[in-house]
């Protein structure tokens, strides 16, 4: 059973305790750090990494509901996100940044740990839609719908996120393969000098790469922007592609 790294924040001093209680005592979540505020949060979340936080709404200068905005902005900060709030009309907003569950102040440990059970269940089954069988590095195995496709390496083109799924672009011969996995998760299994993360949403091929702007990368037709925070990295590939 995978260990799920979380964060719990709450401007309420009891109601931020009672999360740290239950998260102390459920088995397979460890509580890595917690706050009182949604901008102390955002440093933490950058720092600590976690699988999931349990994030309140309502607080002081930046709301939970802000912070979970921000984060679908930020390349890499994609923790799943539990929202603990005493207001129930934020629950259609809260699943339109992809909350995983909702939970109603007052909650009892079983609402808790019914919420914890449903994020180590998707964090279970995006991991083991991957599989690296090859020593090599030459192919890879993602589940695509009720079957594993192997995928040799040297047909992708680029990978594209699609929220928690990837779509894993090939050569002109084949169609993508559509896979339920982060891009974060799949990002830390190629091999680094194959492939580079380029944006918060795109994973390129370094041998497919056709043409280069100081913005964009060209891979056939098609026109993929480096994002800022990437661009200092791939500057750094460029550098020596051209010397």
């Amino acid at each position: 059973m995978a260990v799920l790294k979380c964060i719990a924040v709450d401007d309420e001093p009891l109601a931020l305790r009672l999360v740290e209680t239950f998260i102390e005592q459920t088995p397979f979540l460890q509580l890595t750090a917690s706050c009182d505020n949604a901008v102390e949060a955002m440093s933490l979340i950058r720092e600590k990494q976690p699988d999931l936080v349990f994030l309140d709404i309502n607080m002081p200068n930046l709301t939970g509901m802000e912070l979970a905005r921000l984060l679908q902005e930020q390349p890499g900060l994609v923790p799943k996100i539990v929202f603990t709030t005493a207001y129930n009309h934020y629950a259609i907003e809260g699943y339109k940044v992809n909350a995983v569950d909702y939970l109603l102040k007052p909650f009892s440990y079983e609402e808790f740990l019914r919420a914890a059970n449903k994020v180590l269940q998707i964090t279970e089954e995006a991991s083991n839609n991957f599989q690296t069988v090859a020593a090599d590095d030459e192919f890879i195995f993602l589940k695509v719908e009720y079957q594993w496709v192997r995928i040799p390496l040297k047909e992708i083109l680029y990978i594209e996120s699609l929220k928690d799924y990837v779509k894993v672009h090939l050569d002109d011969s084949q169609k993508g393969v559509l896979s339920l996995i982060s891009l974060k998760a799949l990002e830390e299994k190629l091999p680094s000098a194959k492939f580079m993360r380029v944006h918060r949403s795109f994973i390129v091929s370094l041998d497919k790469i056709n043409a280069i702007t100081k913005n964009s990368i060209f891979i056939g037709k098609t026109e993929i922007t480096v994002g800022e925070q990437y661009k200092e990295t791939f500057k750094t590939i460029v550098d020596k592609w051209l010397k």
